[in-house]
């Protein structure tokens, strides 16, 4: 992301959802509106429900510029020195 925001470290989807939203000065029930979903997607999507709907997800990720997609692993970071 280009954007200057800092997020937590490791932060989730839930996380980032969530400050996204409060960035923007909208409720819960704004941004269910805004992306197309329903109040409830967007609860369980900021409680960090194990199992979403990826094409849901996506659009309320759209909303801020951004998609899940694949990332690159550093799989160094887990090998033994």
């Amino acid at each position: 992301m280009s954007d200057n925001k800092s997020y937590p470290k490791g932060c989730n989807l839930s996380a980032f959802v969530k400050a996204k939203r409060r960035e923007q000065g909208w409720t819960q029930v704004q941004l269910a509106d805004y992306a197309g979903v329903g109040l409830r997607f967007v609860r369980e999507l900021e409680q960090d429900k194990a199992s979403l709907r990826l094409d849901k997800v996506n659009q309320v990720l759209d909303l801020f510029s951004a998609c899940v997609g694949p990332v690159p692993i550093d799989r160094s970071v887990y090998a033994d020195s």
